[in-house]
């Protein structure tokens, strides 16, 4: 998921709390880039975390799933050379 790349962007309105809106503005000055990177870089963050604990999540399942961890060993002690790439 690249959000780097030139796509077609649309716009976006939304409410914030007023204190907020003037640390942001406070922040964008000490900065010196706008808010819309702010925002842009605030919600890519955000994608990013909440992805981290979807994988977290299937690691907890998967390590709390007996017979995956069984048929991991399985293959483990099965002699198969794994290749990481």
């Amino acid at each position: 998921m690249s959000y780097i790349k030139k796509t077609t962007v649309e716009k976006v309105t939304f409410n914030i709390p007023s204190d907020l809106k003037k640390d942001l503005l406070a922040l964008k000055d000490e900065l010196k880039v706008s808010l819309n990177t702010i925002y842009k870089n605030a919600l890519i963050e955000y994608i990013k975390k909440q992805e981290l604990k979807k994988w977290e999540q299937g690691a907890i399942k998967a390590e709390q799933n007996k017979e995956y961890l069984k048929e991991c060993k399985d293959m483990a002690d099965s002699g198969v050379e794994f290749y990481e790439y």
